[in-house]
């Protein structure tokens, strides 16, 4: 259910409120409920990436322990793409550059949809290890295929000329989508779908059994649902990147959690798991509000001129928010990159640890013998 399986649920949901309070009222009420439910939950979500990726930061970039390559993936994610992203939008903003800016935002809905995907992989792997099941080369191979074929297809779907758009306030031109580019795109996602189905349906017959149905939905759901036919339903798009963002926090959770009970007893008497967990909730609740409206509603006020009223300026009232709101977007792809792949050592405690066993003392053999 946390890992996508309540979208299922919503479909029903979203119909009875359509009937029973009518279309515009019950998008009203909805578009503001989850607009409200984004400070404790897609706010967090973002936020709590930080709080991951830059933990123990030299160990991560330094650390013989740590592979090279993966070293190498954090100090690009961690220390090069926020000074470029960072420079982009200062420069869009000093040079008061709309369509500079509007390139960035592009930037991030062209990336979303691998950010989806790559988070429903993830899913499947994790979830189908958790029950004992190991995806297989050809399987990993396959699914990877049909995840990536469902992001190009959903990008390049509708149809487009371009024309403009808005985001935050800032209005840009956006990239023209040819009705080609959708048609080969479909013809490749027809073909990985085949494909995925076919490797299923090998293990099945050489095992016996299935795939996992659970985190199997959990990466379908993520590729159909949330991003091929997100607009499908009025009201359940508007859930989507909540639903995403629990998808990711439940993961979150998992980490955390038996990270920390890993360290409660000897050699670290670390803290318990409990007030691990809760303090960087909580610590994540405090930085989405400063990402996502203090320090953006701050710089707005004291730093973006104030035209006449009436004046129009493609830039819109606050292109700070647009530049921080798509700067934190971004860099959470390219970290989540990082913090989530099989490389990263700490990926580790995604599994549950076995139970302690504790040794009797020397002793007590012969005592339980007798």
């Amino acid at each position: 259910m946390l890992t996508g399986g309540a979208t299922l649920f919503l479909y029903p949901i979203s119909w009875l409120l359509r009937r029973s309070f009518g279309l515009e009222s019950a998008e009203y009420e909805t578009s503001f409920f989850f607009f409200y439910l984004a400070y404790v939950i897609n706010d967090p979500h973002f936020a709590v990436t930080y709080l991951l990726f830059y933990r123990d930061a030299k160990k991560r970039a330094f650390s013989p322990e740590v592979p090279r390559v993966q070293r190498a993936r954090w100090i690009v994610s961690g220390v090069v793409v926020p000074i470029v992203l960072v420079a982009w939008g200062i420069y869009a903003i000093r040079k008061n550059e709309a369509q500079t800016l509007g390139w960035m935002v592009q930037l991030m809905y062209l990336l979303v949809g691998w950010h989806y995907v790559k988070q429903g992989f993830g899913v499947l792997t994790v979830l189908s290890a958790r029950r004992g099941v190991k995806i297989t080369p050809t399987e990993r191979r396959a699914t990877l295929f049909h995840a990536f074929a469902g992001w190009a297809f959903a990008w390049a779907s509708p149809v487009s000329d371009g024309g403009y758009f808005e985001e935050k306030g800032l209005v840009y031109r956006g990239v023209a989508h040819p009705q080609w580019l959708m048609i080969l795109t479909g013809v490749v996602l027809g073909a990985s779908s085949l494909l995925l189905v076919g490797v299923i349906a090998a293990r099945k017959i050489r095992e016996g059994k299935m795939i996992p149905l659970g985190p199997l939905l959990g990466l379908l759901i993520s590729i159909w649902s949330w991003m091929i036919f997100s607009g499908a339903d009025p009201l359940v798009r508007y859930a989507i990147p909540a639903l995403h963002s629990i998808q990711y926090l439940f993961f979150v959770y998992l980490l955390n959690k038996n990270k920390a009970k890993a360290h409660e007893g000897p050699p670290s008497f670390g803290r318990p798991a409990s007030v691990r967990v809760g303090a960087i909730a909580l610590a994540s609740l405090g930085l989405g509000w400063f990402l996502f409206h203090g320090a953006p509603e701050f710089l707005d006020l004291a730093f973006t001129k104030k035209l006449p009223a009436g004046d129009v300026d493609e830039m819109g009232p606050t292109p700070i928010f647009a530049a921080l709101f798509t700067y934190v977007n971004l860099h959470h792809y390219f970290m989540d990159h990082v913090i989530w792949r099989r490389e990263n050592p700490e990926t580790k405690y995604l599994q549950d640890a076995p139970p302690a066993v504790i040794a009797p003392p020397a002793a007590e053999p012969e005592r339980l013998a007798a």
